[in-house]
């Protein structure tokens, strides 16, 4: 098998299981040889901050001295950047002293053989095996093959059913921001959608929670670790001190520690907060947690493509994520109205994110992002009008949109359209 012949397997796999649970993950996994069973694991569950908080744990831990798998979705450009190993002898997550300025994904010779591997097992499953389940089943392998110290394991979807989900109680389970998305799956209350991140909290495991937590997913925070005979750790708000902030990033006192957070925004700052308590928790090294939080690079989450002249990128897709961005917008970019790229999938709260840009936004332009997903053009145009935008221009291709774009220019909405724009930009 080939490496494209392996991606168009794995994207050929259903996307949702004909019905939740995680039978099929753990029947694959046992074919295996439950690789998850021989990790020490950090699993990271939330709505907002699971990413960037799980990059720099993974960063943490290797200036810690120890060999780190890191397990993200969604990637922006690679379908390897899903997997991927930082040793402590490089410094990875695409810093420019990196070989070629590359983390050290899984090779494309690991993925086509681990794929034909685990395709064989998996026919030999009763239920068809989602795409999810069988990445997930796969990096288990990977890791366990190239002998991970630590694996920081992002939850995909909610936490209790998620296919991540099958590994024995982790080294620390951490909960970020829970907030409103993918209500259809996990409910419509945020008590709903907290049962269900706190899917992974197992027995006797610690448990760390953001500054950020509302008291309703809170409140459910606390009853199940408390049920599960677990440490809950809760990072506190005056635990962060933002001493400076600017474009490229924040200087900030994080429960003592003076930190440089090199990602924009505010909120990046109470999400290195909690990955700072977490590796407390973990008895990590101060100077190994002011070393990988400087040396994390986030793809895709309020990324300055360009200084001047200023091209940002964002891939956020809830209103959570559009407030986050609109508040560095606020501060750094006051009184300007930018112009956007904005492309969105149909599947998400579109008028709530138009809702929260809008007052930064002079010019919009819709573009429809490459996935069966995604809301048209027009459609999406339709809706920023009737939310009171003014100068909307709807266009066919990514190609046209950035014709048409003028500086400071804000190009939002989707993974997907960033991905695109990444790749053509770097």
């Amino acid at each position: 098998m080939t490496y494209e012949q392996a991606l168009d397997y794995i994207h050929s796999l259903m996307r949702f299981g004909i019905k939740p649970g995680l039978g099929r993950v753990r029947a694959l996994c046992e074919l295996l040889g439950n690789p998850q069973d021989k990790l020490r694991i950090i699993h990271v569950a939330g709505t907002n901050g699971k990413g960037s908080t799980c990059t720099m744990l993974a960063e943490i831990c290797r200036a810690a001295g120890m060999k780190t798998g890191l397990y993200i979705s969604p990637y922006v450009i690679d379908f390897r950047e899903r997997m991927q190993v930082l040793t402590p002898s490089v410094i990875t997550c695409g810093d420019a002293n990196s070989p070629k300025g590359e983390p050290n994904m899984i090779s494309h010779e690991d993925l086509a053989r681990l794929t034909a591997h685990c395709k064989a097992l998996a026919e030999t499953i009763e239920e068809p095996i989602t795409e999810f389940e069988f990445i997930t089943a796969l990096a288990f392998a990977w890791f366990a093959e190239q002998n991970c110290d630590v694996v920081v394991l992002e939850v995909g979807l909610g936490g209790r059913l998620d296919a991540t989900n099958v590994i024995p109680p982790p080294w620390v389970s951490v909960i970020t921001k829970i907030a409103y998305d993918h209500m259809d799956v996990l409910g419509d209350t945020l008590t709903l959608i907290a049962g269900e991140k706190c899917g992974i909290i197992k027995p006797s495991s610690p448990v760390v929670t953001t500054c950020e937590q509302g008291e309703e997913a809170l409140e459910v925070i606390r009853k199940i670790a408390q049920e599960r005979g677990c440490t809950l750790t809760e990072a506190r708000m005056n635990d962060c001190e933002i001493l400076e902030s600017g474009i490229t990033g924040s200087r900030a006192k994080l429960a003592g520690l003076d930190v440089h957070v090199p990602m924009l925004g505010e909120h990046m700052c109470r999400n290195a907060l909690t990955a700072v308590i977490t590796a407390r928790v973990l008895n990590l090294p101060d100077e190994a947690i002011v070393a990988g939080i400087a040396a994390a690079r986030i793809p895709a989450r309020m990324e300055i493509l360009s200084a001047e002249p200023l091209v940002i990128l964002d891939g956020g897709h809830n209103p959570d994520c559009a407030t986050a961005l609109a508040n560095a917008l606020t501060q750094h970019l006051p009184g300007q109205k930018i112009t956007a790229v904005c492309g969105m999938m149909a599947d998400k709260d579109v008028a709530a994110y138009l809702q929260l840009l809008r007052p930064h936004v002079g010019r919009l332009i819709t573009v429809r992002p490459d996935n069966p997903r995604a809301i048209s053009a027009d459609e999406l145009a339709a809706q920023a009008r009737a939310l009171g935008y003014d100068d909307v221009q709807p266009v066919e291709s990514l190609e046209a949109a950035l014709q048409q774009a003028q500086h400071p220019l804000l190009i939002c909405g989707s993974f997907y359209l960033a991905g695109d724009v990444r790749s053509r930009f770097l």
